[in-house]
C-alpha cells in the first residue's frame, strides 16, 4: 500500500474537484438525442482548461477522456456518434490528472424513465458504494469493504460484477491494492491512515459473465442484462473516509449521501 501524507491527500482534493467539475458538467448535458461524443468533449474540454489531464486518454491505448456504458455495458465503453435515447441507463466513468495526483468517479444515469427494476439496480449500487465507504476505517479490513458492498447488492437479489474491481490511486492512476466488491470480512490488509482507494461497485441485474468486445474495452453482461456502476475516490484518515470526489469534501458518509454524490 502506498500511503499519503495529509498534504498529498489535499492535492489529490484538487484533482477530485476538478474531475467532479467535469461530471457536472456532463450530468448538465444529459438528454435524449444528445451523443456520447458530445459528452467525451464537454468534459474534456472542463478538464483541460482546469489545468488537469485526463487520465483514462491514451492510457494502455483508450481513446476518449470518458468511459461512457450503455444499459448492458458494465465499464470501459467508448464514446461515439449514437444519440441517447430515452430509457436509456449510462454510467459515467472519469478520471484525472492534475498536478500529479489523480482522481476517479462514476455514477450511472437514466436517460428518462426508465423501469423500476433498473431504477432498483441504480439505486443499490450507489447504495453499497456508501456501504462500502463507511467500512473503510482505520483498523478495518480491506474485505470489510468488499463484503459490506456484496452484502447490499445480494440483499436486493443483483450480481456483483467479479470481473472488474476498484484500485488503490495516487501519483499513478492504478495502485496498490485491488478493491474487490466481493469477500469476507476479517479478511485482507488492515487499512490504514493515508491510504486512498477508488472503491467502485459494478453490478448486474441478475447473475452474469462480462465479455469483452472485440475493439478491447467495452464490457458487456454476457446475457445483456442491466448493469450499473458508482465509484468514489476515498482516503482512510484517523476521522473516517473522506471522500474526496463528493460534492463537499466531507468526512461524514451521510453528508455525502444528502449531496446525492
Amino acid at each position: 500500500m502506498i500511503l499519503k501524507r495529509p498534504g498529498e491527500i489535499d492535492a489529490m482534493v484538487d484533482a477530485a474537484r476538478v474531475n467532479r467539475a467535469a461530471l457536472e458538467a456532463v450530468e448538465a448535458r444529459l438528454a435524449p438525442g444528445v451523443t456520447t461524443a458530445e459528452l467525451n468533449d464537454v468534459a474534456e474540454d472542463v478538464i483541460l482548461r482546469s489545468g488537469g489531464s485526463p487520465a483514462f486518454k491514451g492510457y494502455r491505448g483508450f481513446p476518449a477522456t470518458l468511459c461512457t456504458s450503455l444499459n448492458e455495458v458494465v465499464v470501459h465503453g467508448i464514446p461515439d456518434d449514437r444519440p441517447l435515447q430515452e430509457g436509456d441507463t449510462v454510467s459515467i466513468d472519469v478520471g484525472t490528472f492534475y498536478k500529479g495526483y489523480a482522481a476517479d468517479m462514476a455514477k450511472t444515469y437514466a436517460i428518462g424513465a426508465i423501469p423500476d427494476d433498473v431504477q432498483r439496480l441504480l439505486e443499490t449500487t450507489e447504495r453499497s458504494l456508501y456501504a462500502g465507504i463507511e467500512r473503510a476505517t482505520p483498523g478495518n479490513r480491506l474485505g470489510d469493504v468488499s463484503a459490506a458492498i456484496q452484502d447490499v447488492v445480494e440483499q436486493e437479489g443483483f450480481w456483483v460484477v467479479r470481473e472488474f474491481v476498484g484500485h488503490g490511486i495516487g501519483r499513478t492512476f492504478h495502485e496498490p491494492p485491488d478493491v474487490p466488491n466481493f469477500g469476507r470480512a476479517g479478511t485482507g490488509p488492515v487499512l490504514r491512515p493515508g491510504l486512498v482507494l477508488a472503491i467502485e461497485p459494478m453490478v448486474a441485474s441478475s447473475r452474469t459473465s462480462v465479455v469483452v468486445l472485440d475493439d478491447g474495452w467495452t464490457a458487456p453482461t454476457e446475457t445483456g442484462v442491466p448493469s450499473a456502476h458508482f465509484e468514489h475516490t476515498v482516503a482512510v484518515t484517523e476521522d473516517g473516509p473522506r471522500i474526496l470526489t463528493a460534492k463537499e469534501t466531507t468526512t461524514s458518509i451521510g453528508e455525502g449521501v444528502a449531496h446525492g454524490a
